[in-house]
């Protein structure tokens, strides 16, 4: 049989974890967490983002702050406002919702962020201590940390012996996941579109993570009988039986084919997805101990 892991469920579960560290912080320490989300612009699907962000903030106790700037705004008048909140002590997590609009240098701007309010885990010295095994200071980016949680739950603490394989390299997700699961002590690969043999490469994982963006490119043949495969990708495509016009998400891994070999699977849509405001809200709860002197939650 195999284990479809509830994504909802376990991201449920590191909210309660967050609920009683805020709490617990707030009542031994005076300090109540502070999250600011910055917006700009009238994009629908991050306004979407940003709404429920700011709606599980508030759920998990947090001060939730939102700013919200038109289209227009300069990047000067971006970057001021992300150096206020940098200086501001009541707010430990910092997070500018991505893509913004063409005319304004994102990159500039996240790398402008406090490495410790850095709550997306996108700065470079974030990155970097990720990349030197320092878990303890750094922050990590919220996909790969949520997706870390599924690969903790299944395989325990330690992966040694086991061999994963991430396809795709992507600074936001493909390096940082590789990079905790090296940390784990699994024997890594990183494959890539430029990856010979890609379906024999990901046949050798025991842990296989597709993030590529490729709708339903990994199949049952791809996969090593008993193999955990944790699906990253986010795809819409046409659903002509739904009605004319109609899409549906899936993901980069073909569900019903591979769950016929895998022995533990995350679905698309509830899977990864719900973990990554899961970990946002775990980050910037970490965050607030760090900045308070005390130890954090792990989860």
């Amino acid at each position: 049989m195999t284990t479809v892991i509830d994504g909802k469920q376990v991201a449920a579960s590191v909210i309660e974890t967050v609920k009683a560290a805020t709490s617990a912080l707030d009542k031994q320490s005076g300090v109540k967490t502070g999250l600011a989300v910055v917006i700009v612009g009238d994009d629908p699907a991050s306004h979407a983002y940003v709404n429920s962000k700011g709606k599980m903030a508030k759920e998990c106790g947090f001060k939730s702050v939102q700013h919200t700037l038109p289209a227009w705004t300069k990047q000067e008048e971006l970057a001021a406002l992300v150096a206020a909140l940098n200086s501001d002590p009541s707010i430990h997590g910092i997070l500018v919702q991505l893509p913004l609009p063409k005319h304004l240098k994102s990159e500039l701007i996240i790398q402008s962020i406090l490495p410790e309010k850095d709550v997306d885990g996108l700065h470079v010295v974030n990155a970097g201590k990720l990349a030197t095994g320092d878990l303890e200071t750094g922050l990590v980016s919220c996909t790969p940390a949520g997706a870390m949680v599924f690969v903790r739950r299944t395989h325990g603490e330690d992966l040694s012996g086991l061999n994963a394989v991430v396809i795709g390299r992507s600074n936001l997700f493909g390096k940082p996941m590789a990079q905790l699961l090296l940390n784990a002590n699994a024997t890594v690969t990183i494959a890539h579109s430029r990856t010979k043999d890609l379906p024999a490469v990901c046949r050798n994982a025991d842990i296989l993570v597709a993030a590529v963006g490729r709708p339903e490119m990994v199949r049952s043949e791809w996969v090593k009988p008993g193999a955990t495969v944790i699906d990253v990708g986010i795809n819409r495509i046409p659903a002509p039986e739904k009605g004319e016009g109609k899409t549906r998400l899936v993901g980069d891994v073909a569900f019903e084919d591979a769950a016929k070999v895998a022995a533990v699977i995350t679905p698309v849509p509830g899977g990864v997805g719900p973990m990554t405001i899961a970990m946002l809200m775990a980050n910037t709860v970490i965050a607030a101990h760090r900045a308070a002197g005390q130890t954090p939650p792990t989860f």
